[in-house]
């Protein structure tokens, strides 16, 4: 099928108004830059849970194509196809090897480092590079940020979080250097203004109140650039044009809503304005967040953290009022361990929106999917024993440079950061090792 466009666009066509600068999608117009660039980017991405998982009911039953998605993953099931669910991975560094307790810490500090970290409540914290950051360093120039980071709890990096580990450990999975992390932003409408505010920076509060005050979205003030350019475009990318900005219409909306929100709820909790009051609206606006970020390729590295590690979450909206982290420590008893169970598939239920939103938006022949790979899981796999062997790992999109549609059993205890150096090789980027790694992960 011939595409009709009425003339090539570069790659980098932003929409810029007063205070706004909008990142367009991939759209037909587009073709011409990308065959200059070679094809349609990777993008890679996190999506941390905290306090590890029912074991039992997260791994699928069988191996290879053949396998049985587990109760957890159920939620999963219309993107069976797009699925690599992988056992038997582990992070070492992730145990105590002599410095006591902090698991919890350690889980999130070494995720995507493989680095054991510095036992410190103080300023002199030390751990690794996380495989984001690498990615970051080696295709970061590409996109308006080389990396984003996102969170669904307020993250302190100073003071101590667990047993005499520093906050920057349990807040924080992705880390620029050895002894800096990159503490995620929770706040929607921050993200938001962050993605779409002229010169990557967010609005000044002036600014900001002065939108505010006179309702006016960012693509108001991008009005006349989009008004030019849509004369000029083919109707296909008209319409995926549309669909676009109607999405980044719907974030603002969404984001407007809850800065309208009654904060009086129940149970009562604090959370500032601009968070929606239901944990599952927040986890949603944050997710989509994201696939406006990766649709517009303003960034093709990016880690989620679902909760801290150690998380107080409670989820009275799935009938589990208790705070997550207690609830893990269940010492076997069927009714907790059942909560438990019923807020690791809540957090799938979750993702699954995410991961069919990417699979919804159309990037060149296949979808948004197709051209990211999501890693899903935690640094701990027992969330009652601390275990930091078999963790939860499971790998959704890629298209065809990963071999989906199967779990894959990797010999017990092999690194995780064998993965990592996987999915570095995806993305071309060439490195020896990251963290603990011992060589690359055979996915076949």
């Amino acid at each position: 099928m011939s595409v009709v466009t009425r003339r090539s666009l570069p790659r980098r066509t932003v929409l810029r108004g007063l205070g706004a600068s909008v990142a367009l999608p991939w759209l037909d117009a587009m073709r011409p830059a990308f065959a200059a660039e070679g094809e349609t980017p990777l993008r890679l991405a996190f999506t941390y849970v905290p306090n590890g998982v029912t074991l039992e009911d997260w791994t699928p039953k069988g191996e290879g194509p053949d396998f049985e998605l587990s109760r957890i993953l159920g939620p999963l099931e219309p993107f069976r196809r797009q699925l690599l669910a992988v056992s038997g991975l582990a992070h070492r560094n992730g145990n105590a090897l002599g410095d006591g307790p902090g698991d919890h810490a350690r889980a999130g500090a070494s995720y995507l480092t493989g680095t054991h970290p510095r036992k410190t409540a103080g300023a002199d914290i030390h751990n690794g590079v996380s495989v984001d950051q690498i990615a970051a360093r080696a295709i970061g120039e590409r996109t308006r940020f080389a990396s984003l980071e996102l969170g669904c709890e307020e993250s302190r990096t100073v003071g101590n979080c667990d047993s005499g580990y520093s906050c920057a450990y349990t807040n924080s999975i992705s880390w620029r250097s050895a002894t800096t992390p990159n503490p995620p932003e929770t706040n929607p409408r921050m993200a938001f203004e962050r993605l779409y505010g002229a010169d990557d920076a967010p609005l000044d509060p002036e600014a900001r109140e002065r939108r505010a005050r006179d309702r006016r979205s960012v693509l108001d003030l991008v009005a006349d650039r989009t008004r030019s350019l849509v004369r000029d475009l083919g109707p296909s990318d008209r319409r995926k044009l549309d669909e676009y900005l109607t999405g980044v219409r719907e974030l603002e909306r969404q984001i407007e809503r809850a800065e309208g929100e009654d904060r009086d709820v129940s149970p009562p909790f604090d959370k500032p304005a601009g968070i929606p009051a239901a944990f599952a609206d927040y986890v949603r606006l944050m997710f989509d967040l994201q696939v406006a970020a990766l649709q517009a390729d303003l960034t093709r590295t990016m880690t989620f953290m679902v909760g801290r590690e150690g998380s107080l979450q409670s989820y009275p909206e799935i009938g589990v009022p208790d705070s997550h982290h207690p609830l893990t420590h269940h010492r076997g008893q069927p009714d907790l361990v059942e909560r438990v169970t019923r807020i690791n598939v809540f957090h799938v239920e979750l993702f699954a929106h995410f991961v069919g939103r990417l699979a919804a938006v159309s990037e060149g022949d296949g979808s948004l999917l197709d051209r990211v790979i999501v890693v899903y899981g935690s640094g701990l796999s027992d969330g009652d024993r601390h275990t930091h062997e078999d963790l939860p790992v499971l790998l959704v999109g890629g298209g065809s440079r990963l071999p989906t549609g199967r779990h894959v059993a990797a010999p017990s205890e092999t690194p995780m950061t064998n993965l990592f150096l996987t999915l570095l090789d995806q993305l071309g980027v060439e490195v020896e090792a990251v963290g603990d790694s011992t060589g690359r992960l055979s996915l076949a």
